[in-house]
């Protein structure tokens, strides 16, 4: 995901309400959800029946999923029916939960289908509004944990599920969501019914649909996955023109990590409130994304990303989060690399560490900081730019090959399941032959970086220098740093293993000797001024 600064401040008002919970809920394990939803053009309430089946091996208490109940300003959902594998049922809907069945009724182990009949108009989560050009549309935006506002859902990424969206709106607009097209049919009323399927368990929040009067083209074939554009009539040859290059990204990371898991990707001009929004297989941008300059590359290649690491591969707690942005971060970079070299990689580098420094001396906290309540505060640098420094580092301590091979073996075995970081390592580890538990432990748990004064000198004798680095910060860190000299004999480069409050070396250098820290950009660290 990517997100616009300038609309934090609107998204954490507009989900105050989103906290993190501990897990998915006990005892529930939806398997699959059937949304049937009807639009209209005459007002914004929509008329919903949803099939959700799932198993509930707790049968002591009344099952419960998330749904947004009315509030004081009339949206919400009302419920007008739920029935327990087609037959009447007790429930009740009160503080935005869906409360079904009493005691013993759901039966241990059991699979079960429960279907909620219910309307309104929602707060959230389905954004239903004019886009910049006037004309009306409708697009599900879910991500946190939005999806409840319209959906009866168990809202928590541990709970994958697959789905199936069945749209009846007006015949003039075009619909598109997750997975592969069952049907599209006209009906009476001047109505179209459109129904989309995704075999692959997602979790709900890149569940979607979107409706609106798109133009739409093929843009290519990548391996047998079809990729599509779904933008604004009105900037139809821009649109087209800028999300062309997803085939690119899509092609590069196939071959990077391993095979995409979805029926297809739709790359889709939306009403997100964040720049993107890596939806399974029917990515969301921001309508603003659409220039006609291809400036959106950047943008679509972290979006595409996201269908390995978030969508496919999903952290199962929302402290873990960094599974899914930092390595989508840190791909991207290596997708630019790889299009236009090493200097454009390394800048990415060196921005995304004066992000993580700025972040720091505002708000320290580690990557994985449990102490965040709010969803939205997980939108932060150590997410993205910092989660991205430890996988590139990572890649320094394991080596090349050994770094790809983990993340490609990671995929592997947690491809369309949950992870948690310390999967990550226990394969990195496997993989690389080494204990790794320090590095996770210091990068992702410990708050902050070295923070470093370095001084050198000459040391008394001919043509030498010594060299103290001295560790600043409370927690002490390990890690490896270069150095680079030049003088009248050229340039080299010294590493230096630092794990001690202060390592001094001597090096070989002229008088007028240039040192550069850290020059091929390899550590996460910041220069400290002496007292």
């Amino acid at each position: 995901m990517r997100k616009f600064l300038l609309l934090i401040g609107i998204i954490q008002l507009s989900c105050s309400a989103s906290s993190i919970q501990d897990g998915s809920r006990d005892g529930v394990d939806v398997i699959h959800y059937a949304f049937t939803i009807s639009l209209s053009d005459t007002s914004d309430v929509i008329y919903c029946k949803s099939v959700i089946t799932l198993t509930n091996d707790d049968p002591e208490l009344p099952l419960e999923l998330d749904l947004k109940n009315t509030d004081l300003t009339g949206k919400g959902m009302t419920v007008s029916n739920i029935t327990y594998n087609g037959q009447a049922t007790k429930w009740t809907h009160s503080d935005n939960l869906l409360k079904i069945g009493n005691a013993g009724h759901l039966m241990t182990d059991s699979v079960v289908a429960i279907t909620v009949t219910y309307s309104g108009i929602p707060a959230d989560g389905l954004i239903i509004s004019l886009n910049k050009y006037g004309n009306r549309t409708f697009f599900a935006d879910h991500w946190p944990d939005r999806a409840s506002n319209y959906l009866p859902v168990n809202d928590d990424p541990a709970d994958k599920a697959t789905v199936e969206y069945i749209i009846t709106a007006p015949s003039h607009y075009k619909v598109v969501s997750n997975g592969y097209l069952v049907e599209e049919s006209d009906m009476p009323g001047n109505t179209r019914l459109t129904h989309w399927k995704e075999d692959i368990p997602l979790p709900t929040k890149v569940m979607t649909f979107g409706a609106s009067s798109f133009a739409v083209q093929y843009a290519g074939n990548v391996k047998g996955i079809p990729v599509w554009s779904y933008v604004y009539p009105e900037n139809r040859e821009e649109g087209f023109y800028d999300y062309s290059v997803a085939v690119k990204p899509l092609a590069f990371y196939m071959d990077l990590i391993g095979p995409y898991s979805f029926e297809k990707l739709a790359n889709v001009q939306s009403k997100t409130i964040f720049g993107g929004l890596e939806n399974a297989g029917c990515i969301f941008y921001a309508e603003s994304s659409v220039t006609g300059k291809g400036g959106a590359e950047s943008l679509i290649a972290h979006e595409i990303a996201h269908q390995w690491f978030g969508n496919s591969v999903t952290e199962k707690e929302w402290h873990h989060i960094w599974l899914s942005e930092g390595f989508a971060t840190y791909l991207t970079s290596v997708y630019i690399e790889k299009n236009y070299g090493q200097e454009r990689f390394l800048e990415s580098m060196r921005s995304a560490r004066e992000r993580v420094l700025r972040s720091f001396e505002q708000d320290p906290a580690p990557v994985i900081d449990t102490s965040i309540t709010d969803l939205m505060d997980l939108l932060n640098a150590n997410s993205y730019q910092k989660g991205a420094w430890v996988l590139h580092m990572l890649r320094n301590e394991t080596g090349e090959e050994k770094f790809w091979n983990g993340i490609r073996l990671f995929y592997e075995r947690f491809r369309n399941r949950n992870a948690l970081t310390g999967d990550l390592k226990d394969v990195m580890e496997e993989v690389s032959g080494k204990d790794l538990n320090w590095f996770f432990e210091q990068w992702l748990y410990v708050t902050g970086q070295p923070d470093l004064k370095i001084n050198w000198t000459g040391s008394g004798s001919a043509g030498k220098k010594d060299i103290t680095i001295e560790q600043t910060q409370k927690e002490l860190f390990i890690f490896n740093i270069e150095i680079g000299i030049s003088d009248k004999n050229g340039t080299r480069k010294h590493i230096v293993p630092v794990n001690q409050r202060i390592t001094k070396i001597a090096i070989t250098a002229d008088q007028d000797a240039v040192m550069t820290i850290d020059p091929d950009v390899n550590l996460l660290f910041r220069i400290v001024a002496d007292d």
